[in-house]
């Protein structure tokens, strides 16, 4: 028995073959096994539209002014470890020197 991919929508095990296509029973959806995946809509991409997920290391691209202090995050600065979370500062991360801070992903590349 061959292994069927996961969906790519909700990520379930239960895929199973109709035909030339994949359906999920979870979510309804159909995908062809040989098309390019696209990704989801709720992707966050960094300044130059690489995709990024939880525990990237990411590179600042501007100085950035931290919000009450008189501290600059500076341009080439690399943070590791990232999050991904909602809303419009979407990396959660922790910087040295600094500490636990949001970022915009327009303002960080992918390392």
């Amino acid at each position: 028995m061959s292994a069927l991919p996961a969906c790519p929508k909700c990520n379930s095990e239960y895929a199973y073959e109709d035909g030339a296509l994949l359906i999920c029973p979870e979510c309804a959806h159909e995908w062809s096994p040989n098309e390019e995946q696209e990704p989801s809509e709720d992707a966050v991409f960094d300044a130059n539209g690489n995709a990024l997920a939880d525990g990237d290391t990411v590179s600042v691209i501007k100085d950035l002014k931290v919000k009450g202090t008189s501290s600059v995050v500076k341009v080439g600065t690399k943070v590791k470890n990232i999050r991904l979370v909602d809303g419009d500062h979407d990396i959660d991360c922790k910087i040295d020197g600094i500490g636990a801070m949001k970022l915009k992903s327009q303002f960080v590349k992918k390392v």
